[in-house]
């Protein structure tokens, strides 16, 4: 393993990326003008093999006199302006390497969006043995690329694919079909499973605030033959704590029932049934066998899971020889956005821009190795690069592979509020706490809408003088204690109702408490303790355990640090409130929601704990 500090000076010397006029050798810019000049735009409707035509738009390099290299994008969210207007994609500079290296770039409208026909089926799911004219986005993306290779001129043959978030989900469907012309894929936090953890869902619980920030809009642009997207007004109006306090679940779903078949879809399916297992992207991964280059961050607060659970997968299976994984100190797909990206909530990781540092040491080698056989891969060649957060440095190793490279360190809830090393020997301990649906415990100081990144690292002293958050502290380590892999919390509980939510959250505090960093919170719906898929009622006041897996971290708390646990039963209104009985919640009204007295339980019998993977 080999660790990098941010030298990142030297790095970006070598790396600046200048287009160059090959005549002057002059720097030249890449502009509206000189996309114009230097390329040519085609649209065409590709027909499926279900005679359903998509919309997809071409950028081919003027140059005649070599052969080019495919980029391709499937896209739910638009590929305008259409018709002749270029497209302004060139103004994101993560485009200049592939614009420079006369790359044909291919964006295409997924079926059902914008001015593709047929019907939009979310996270549609994968069908592994096709027959006859059965479609999915495997076969849609396998006849789009053969069409490509047919039609579009002066290509060299070699396909890379590439997409961030839902684009990503559909980056990996195209990988999924197996066409031997995809070299490389690139998925970066990429959708897998709305319901275990991405997007939507946190291990049953319902993300609220996304859902009802994003659905309403995304979920009204279907295909049309104007390429305008339906006008929208966000339903979150002022303060979003005071909307979602006079707006239940029941109340939202009934007001935009019929308008977001999607929504409907997702409140007739609240368990983990068949609908949400059929749309687990990580089912396709038998078809994936391409190098491929997954990309998240630390900070993502909409699909670190899919992230992880991509590459925990691929890696596992096997099928992939060449599996390379960055995360960065990013929040959601900051690394394809202009400007620095090295920042969140007042903590400053580098002094650099990460994300030049992505785009011309990471993702344009990767590509241009597999499509056009240049020496480097890039800087993600030795497997996995890493940030490590709490020591802000860069390793890079062979894999992610925290079962081999850490051992488990056990931390229990202790009657004095501690966490200690030891299980306690008392006979009947616990803490107790009442969670009141009325008052439930914020996510984050401001509440305002849009929904704040910075919760991810906030500071949680303001929530510690609420008495339905309980807070257990390690003693000041003596040295510092680097962690990878998933935090497991596991919780012995009663409560007075017959279900409950569980948050735990895992807190850097630094000397003396000057400084608090959230690590990793996570949640549960406590229904689904023993089943995600076979909700089970709480017997009121029984025993009972509730394990919470966390996504992956990489962090090293720091010697003179302490470590911090919460424990609460609501993150409002991140994440809906439980009415805290065993019923519908979509079809819960105001009186549904009821008071529950919570005892988290640290005893001899009923040792509550985290455990924390310790980097060996």
């Amino acid at each position: 393993m080999k660790k990098i500090l941010l030298l990142f000076g030297l790095l970006f010397c070598s790396a600046l990326y200048v287009v160059a006029n090959d005549a002057t050798n002059e720097p030249a810019i890449i502009d509206a003008a000189w996309l114009k000049a230097n390329y040519a735009k085609a649209e065409y409707m590709i027909p499926m093999r279900d005679d359903v035509r998509l919309y997809t738009a071409v950028y081919t390099p003027k140059n005649k006199k070599a052969t080019h290299p495919i980029l391709l994008n499937r896209t739910p969210y638009g590929c305008e302006p259409y018709g002749k207007k270029n497209s302004a994609f060139w103004q994101d500079s993560i485009y200049h390497n592939y614009l420079q290296a006369e790359y044909i770039f291919v964006f295409q409208d997924v079926r059902g969006r914008w001015m593709s026909e047929g019907k939009t089926e979310n996270a549609r799911p994968f069908i592994e043995n096709k027959q006859g004219n059965d479609t999915d986005e495997a076969s849609d993306a396998y006849d789009t690329i053969e069409w490509l290779l047919r039609k579009v001129k002066r290509h060299n043959g070699r396909i890379g694919i590439f997409g961030a978030s839902y684009d990503g989900f559909y980056t990996l469907m195209a990988a999924a079909s197996g066409h031997p012309a995809i070299k490389a894929i690139s998925p970066q936090a990429p959708v897998c499973d709305w319901w275990r953890g991405d997007d939507f869902h946190r291990n049953g619980a319902f993300t609220l605030f996304d859902a009802v920030s994003f659905l309403p809009n995304f979920g009204l642009r279907e295909h049309s033959k104007s390429s305008e997207p339906v006008a929208f007004k966000s339903p979150i109006e002022g303060d979003a704590w005071d909307y979602f306090s006079s707006n239940r679940l029941s109340d939202i779903t009934l007001s935009l029932a019929g308008q977001i078949p999607f929504w409907d879809e997702m409140m007739q399916h609240p368990d983990y049934d068949d609908f949400w297992q059929s749309r687990n992207a990580l089912r396709a991964l038998k078809g994936i066998k391409v190098p491929t280059l997954i990309v998240g961050g630390a900070f993502d607060a909409e699909n670190s899971y899919g992230t992880w659970a991509l590459y925990n997968a691929l890696r596992e299976s096997g099928s992939v020889e060449d599996c390379r994984l960055i995360i960065g100190p990013w929040t959601h797909c900051a690394w394809r956005r202009e400007g620095k990206a090295n920042e969140l909530g007042g903590v400053e990781f580098s002094e650099e821009s990460m994300t030049e540092f992505f785009r011309n040491e990471i993702e344009f080698p990767f590509f241009d190795h597999y499509l056009r056989d240049t020496e480097s891969s890039g800087e993600t060649e030795y497997g996995a690069l890493i940030f490590f957060t709490g020591e802000n440095c860069w390793r890079e190793m062979g894999e992610w592979n925290p079962a081999e490279s850490s051992s488990a360190y056990t931390l229990y809830l202790a009657e004095d509020g501690g966490l200690a090393t030891n299980k306690s020997d008392i006979c009947d301990s616990y803490s107790s706490y009442i969670s009141n649906p009325d008052n439930p415990v914020p996510y984050y100081p401001e509440t305002d809408a849009p929904r704040r990144k910075e919760y991810m690292i906030a500071d949680q002293t303001f929530v510690e003088g609420r008495e339905d958050v309980l807070t257990f502290i390690s003693p000041v380590l003596e040295q510092d204690m680097t962690t990878m892999g998933a935090i497991e919390a596991v919780l012995y509980a009663s409560i007075s109702q017959t279900d409950a939510d569980f948050v735990v959250k895992v807190i850097d505090v630094g000397p003396d408490g000057e400084y608090e960093m959230l690590v990793r919170g996570d949640i549960i719906r406590g229904r689904y303790r023993n089943s995600l898929s076979e909700p089970e009622a709480f017997t009121p006041n029984k025993v009972e355990k509730v394990s919470l897996r966390m996504n992956d971290i990489a962090h090293t708390f720091m010697a003179g640090h302490r470590i911090k646990v919460q424990v609460q039963s609501s993150w409002f209104p991140l994440y809906d409130m439980n009415p805290q009985q065993f019923i519908d919640i979509s079809k819960a009204t105001a009186k549904d929601f009821v008071p529950c007295d919570v005892r988290i339980y640290h005893d001899a019998e009923h040792p509550s704990h985290i455990n924390i993977p310790i980097m060996k």
